[in-house]
């Protein structure tokens, strides 16, 4: 497969990256709240060789919480938005499955990652993942990713513990998704 060299893929997790998380999960377009900044940020991206895929757990469909339908009009709903400002989400892979189903594309396991690789000529050793979770950072390093980044939340220290057992570390830790963009802006100019 020839990869396009001059593209660094960012992988994006979704929930605590782009928009509010919530414990009682995204479950329709009403309850999405983008955090500041991160369409700010996925517009440096996507108008930078920076191409944008986000990477999602989304258990809430086999929870029987919501639905197929409902996710992909969040999905839908969330990329219009972005196109608006100038920005471009280029593709959507998640996984509706429960943790207890053990399947190979629910993070940490690198299943859609993967997923995104047979779909895109992507250079994994390139490429990016970013997330605000220990099994986000866990997934970009079993899939091969060049780079993890980390974004700080409220469970930044739980998560920081959680990755030391694993003996994992973060390439950088953002404050929110736009620190995150203008760091991997950095990286690339220094490498080129």
């Amino acid at each position: 497969m020839a990869y396009n060299i001059d593209k660094t893929y960012v992988f994006l997790d979704r929930d605590g990256v782009i928009n509010k998380d919530s414990p009682d999960y995204i479950k329709n377009w009403s309850e999405f709240e983008f955090l500041p900044g991160s369409i700010e940020a996925i517009k440096l991206l996507s108008n930078n060789q920076h191409p944008v895929i986000v990477i999602t757990n989304q258990s809430m469909i086999n929870r029987n919480l919501s639905t197929l339908d409902n996710l992909e009009f969040i999905h839908a709903m969330m990329k219009n938005a972005i196109q608006k400002e100038g920005g471009e989400i280029k593709d959507i892979f998640c996984c509706p499955h429960l943790p207890e189903e053990d399947c190979e594309c629910r993070k940490p396991k690198p299943g859609l990652i993967f997923q995104a690789l047979k779909k895109y000529e992507i250079n994994i050793e390139k490429s990016v993942m970013i997330g605000d979770r220990a099994k986000d950072i866990e997934c970009a390093k079993r899939a091969g990713c060049g780079y993890a980044i980390l974004i700080k939340t409220r469970n930044y220290m739980r998560t920081m513990d959680s990755l030391k057992e694993k003996k994992l570390t973060p390439d950088y830790v953002a404050d929110d998704l736009l620190d995150a963009a203008g760091w991997i802006m950095r990286i690339g100019r220094n490498s080129s």
